[in-house]
């Protein structure tokens, strides 16, 4: 009786670990979702310029998106955000 005991405490511990790799695999995931959010289009345009001048063509248009772009992500980085931010919308 007493093995049992310690059996169906090693069973918890492996359920205990499951849940904090799916809580700590999902946070990974959001983490990865906004930076690709916020620097999607920087991103974007700068893989645009690398295959335009990869195949011979002219990037400066796609490294002109990208630095606009950038710089759009930086003004907004800048700004001071609070709670007091969404009342206006």
């Amino acid at each position: 009786m007493h093995k049992q005991s310690r059996h169906f405490g090693f069973k918890k511990q492996l359920g205990q670990g499951m849940t904090e790799y799916i809580i700590i695999t999902a946070l990974i995931a959001i983490a990865a979702i906004a930076a690709v959010t916020f620097f999607g289009g920087t991103v974007r345009s700068q893989v645009a310029g690398m295959a335009k001048e990869l195949s011979g063509q002219s990037a400066t248009q796609s490294i002109n998106r990208a630095k606009n772009t950038s710089n759009q992500a930086q003004s907004e980085a800048d700004k001071e955000k609070g709670m007091d931010a969404y009342k206006n919308k």
